[in-house]
């Protein structure tokens, strides 16, 4: 998958276990209540397996995990139109509390 340099997506795995946990119901809330700068990408497997639903907000490579359909809507309105990650969502994998 090529990423547009400049340019904001939400990449929303679509992979088996992600699937199985939802995942298209999220995919369908970004969709939807995304900016219309904002490109939703129904991606393949994110590697992170066991802890989706994953997304991945590029080009800050900000991850969350175990996202609902219900918690679509404060990643919308704070991240990408208020451009301040959702701190309770972030996958503390890659997002460590300071």
């Amino acid at each position: 998958m090529k990423i547009k340099e400049s340019s904001r997506q939400v990449l929303v795995c679509q992979n088996r276990t992600c699937r199985k946990q939802s995942t298209a119901k999220v995919l369908a809330a970004f969709k939807q209540l995304s900016p219309s700068e904002v490109e939703v990408v129904a991606s393949g497997c994110l590697g992170q397996c066991g802890n989706g639903p994953m997304v991945l907000v590029l080009p800050e490579e900000v991850w969350y995990s175990g996202i609902s359909a219900e918690e679509v809507a404060a990643i919308t309105e704070q991240h990408l139109r208020g451009g301040k990650p959702v701190e309770a969502m972030l996958y503390r994998k890659f997002h460590v509390k300071c």
